[in-house]
C-alpha cells in the first residue's frame, strides 16, 4: 500500500437498497492534514463512520488498510484502540458533568478502590493546557462557549493516545476567532506528526490548511487534489457539484416598498441576571428586502430575534413592534405566527426539527390546523400538503414517510424552511441559514431567498459568514454587546466597514 498511514479502497454502502458510497478511494499520508468536501450527502460522514467503526465490518464492501494492517473494526473502541478517533459534528458531551469528567468518561482513570478523582483533573488539566485551554477541568462543560467545547472534545482524543484524528465540521458552529483557533491546533498537531482527516464546508479554510483534499460527489470519490495542483474554491466547487458556480449569490432586482416590520426600543434582559442582553434596538424591515443582522458571537443577534418572535428567550422585554404599520403585541409563538412572522432557528438537529419523525410530520408541524378537521388530523391531506412543500423547497428524499435524520444536513435545513414556510409567512427571520451546509445547498437557498422577496414577502437574515450578508442584503445592521451600532446599504457595505464599526464601539 505505499506510503500511506491509511488506504480505504473499493469502498461501498448503501442504506435501504440505496448507495451511499460507491468504490470509494482515500489514501492519507503520515503526518498531513488530508479533508474531505463534497456536497451534503456526498458520503463524507458515512466513509468516517466507516474507518471509525460505526458501521461494522459488514456493513459494507471494500478493504481498510492502516498503519501496515489491514482493519476489520467491529465497533469504535476497536479503531480507537488503533488511535483512530472521530469527532463528530454534534458534540458528543455531558453538559451537567465537569471538564474532566467528560474527557475520561468511558475511559475514567481508576484505582482498586474506584474512580482516582486527583489524578483524572491533573491529567484532565495536562490535556487541556495541550489544546490551549486555560480552564480548571473542574468547570462544568455547560459553562463554557462552543469554541471550548470543541477544544475539550479534542482534549478528549489526546487522552485515547489518538495518532489519526478525524473531525467532522470542526469550525461550523465556532466563530471566526475560534476557528482560527482550532486550524491553528491542527497545524501544531501536524508539526508533531500527527495525521488529520477533516471534513468541512468552509472551503477557504480547507484550501488555507489541507495538504490533499479529497473530493466526493454523488457517493464517489471524483480526484484528490495535492500542493501541486492550482487549489482554488473555484475548482474545488467544481469538481463538487460537478458544473461551473460563476456567482456564489444569484442576482436579484429588488423591488422594495412599504415597512412591514418595525421594532422600536427593543429591550431584553438575560433569562437568569439582570443583564442586558438587547439594549434599545431600533430596526424597520421592508417588503421585497432582505436585511442582515451582523456581529460578533455573543452580540445578541439569536437572542433578538428569538425574543421578538413570541419572547422566546428573555424576560423583562421593553419595547413595540409594528406590523404593517399596525402595533401588535406578540405574547408567544401563536401570536408571531398569526401576524405571519416565522422564525427559522440556527439549531435545526436540537430546536428545529424532531429528526425521529417523519418529513411530513415534519414539515406540517407548526400549523396542524391546516391538516386537521375538529382537531383529528387528516392524513391524506397531511401528505398532500408535506408533498407540495417538499417539491417547493426541493428536498431530496426517498419518501416524506422516512425520518428527518435520515436526511443530509443540506436536505434538512429545506424541511426546516418547508416547516415555516407551510405557515404562510409574510416576515421570515432566518438565523444562520445555510449553516454547514455545502455551497450548492447554500445556492439553492439563496434562490428561495430571493424567489420570496420577490413575492414581497420581507427576510431578516442572521449570519456569522460576511460574504453571505454582503451578497444576499439590501441593507445591513451590525450589532456589538446587544446594541445596533452601525445601518450600512448593501452596496455600499464591505467586511472591512463592518469590522471598523465593532471595533469603533469596543
Amino acid at each position: 500500500m505505499g506510503n500511506y498511514l491509511l488506504e480505504m479502497s473499493n469502498i461501498t454502502k448503501a442504506f435501504s437498497g440505496v448507495l451511499a458510497l460507491q468504490d470509494v478511494r482515500l489514501q492519507v499520508e503520515q503526518g498531513e492534514i488530508h479533508a474531505i468536501v463534497g456536497e451534503n450527502g456526498a458520503g463524507k460522514s458515512t466513509l468516517m463512520n466507516i474507518l471509525s467503526g460505526v458501521y461494522p465490518y459488514g456493513d459494507y464492501e471494500g478493504d481498510i488498510f492502516y498503519d501496515g494492517e489491514e482493519c476489520r473494526f467491529s465497533g469504535i473502541r476497536d479503531s480507537e484502540r488503533k488511535g483512530i478517533v472521530i469527532i463528530h459534528q454534534e458534540l458528543a458531551l455531558v453538559p451537567l458533568l465537569s471538564v474532566g469528567e467528560n474527557i475520561f468518561l468511558g475511559n475514567e482513570q481508576k484505582t482498586r478502590a474506584g474512580i482516582d478523582w486527583d489524578l483524572t483533573y491533573e491529567r484532565a488539566n495536562q490535556l487541556l493546557g495541550m489544546v490551549g485551554l486555560a480552564e480548571d477541568s473542574r468547570t462544568l462543560i455547560g459553562d463554557l462557549s462552543v469554541g471550548k467545547q470543541q477544544l475539550v472534545e479534542i482534549a478528549k482524543a489526546l487522552s485515547k493516545n489518538v495518532k489519526l484524528l478525524i473531525l467532522d465540521e470542526p469550525t461550523a458552529s465556532l466563530n471566526d476567532e475560534d476557528s482560527k483557533k482550532l486550524l491553528n491546533l491542527l497545524r501544531s498537531f501536524r508539526e508533531s506528526g500527527m495525521t488529520s482527516i477533516l471534513i468541512s464546508h468552509k472551503l477557504s479554510e480547507v484550501e488555507t490548511i489541507a495538504d490533499h483534499i479529497t473530493i466526493l460527489r454523488d457517493g464517489k470519490s471524483i480526484e484528490t487534489l495535492g500542493k501541486d495542483d492550482e487549489i482554488t474554491e473555484r475548482r474545488i466547487i467544481k469538481s463538487m457539484v460537478g458544473r461551473e458556480i460563476t456567482d456564489r449569490f444569484p442576482k436579484r432586482e429588488s423591488r422594495i416598498g412599504d415597512v412591514s416590520l418595525e421594532v422600536r426600543g427593543w429591550t431584553v434582559l438575560h433569562p437568569d441576571y439582570d443583564r442586558k442582553i438587547c439594549d434599545d434596538i431600533n430596526i424597520r424591515l421592508r417588503e421585497g428586502e432582505v436585511v442582515g443582522i451582523s456581529g460578533l458571537m455573543g452580540a445578541g443577534r439569536s437572542e433578538f430575534a428569538m425574543s421578538v418572535f413570541g419572547r422566546l428567550y428573555g424576560r423583562g422585554i421593553t419595547g413595540e413592534v409594528f406590523i404593517g404599520g399596525k402595533k401588535v403585541e406578540l405574547r408567544d409563538v401563536p401570536a408571531a405566527v398569526k401576524n405571519k412572522i416565522a422564525y427559522v432557528t440556527e439549531d435545526r438537529k436540537t430546536s428545529g426539527l424532531i429528526l425521529s419523525n417523519p418529513i411530513r410530520v415534519n414539515i406540517t408541524l407548526a400549523d396542524m390546523a391546516r391538516v386537521s378537521a375538529r382537531g383529528v388530523i387528516d392524513p391524506d391531506l397531511e401528505r398532500e400538503k408535506a408533498e407540495e412543500y417538499r417539491e417547493l423547497l426541493g428536498v431530496k428524499c426517498n419518501d416524506i414517510e422516512d425520518n428527518a435524520d435520515s436526511l443530509s444536513g443540506g436536505n434538512q435545513q429545506k424541511v426546516l424552511l418547508a416547516k415555516w414556510m407551510f405557515t404562510e409567512p409574510d416576515i421570515l427571520i432566518l438565523d444562520e441559514p445555510t449553516r454547514g451546509i455545502d455551497v450548492g445547498a447554500k445556492y439553492e437557498i439563496y434562490q428561495f431567498i430571493n424567489k420570496l422577496v420577490g413575492q414581497g414577502k420581507s427576510v431578516l437574515m442572521i449570519s456569522s459568514e460576511m460574504p453571505e450578508l454582503l451578497g444576499m442584503c439590501d441593507r445591513i445592521y451590525v450589532m456589538n454587546e446587544g446594541q445596533i451600532i452601525a445601518e450600512l446599504l448593501g452596496s455600499e457595505a464591505t467586511q472591512e466597514k463592518i469590522m471598523e464599526s465593532i471595533l469603533r464601539a469596543n
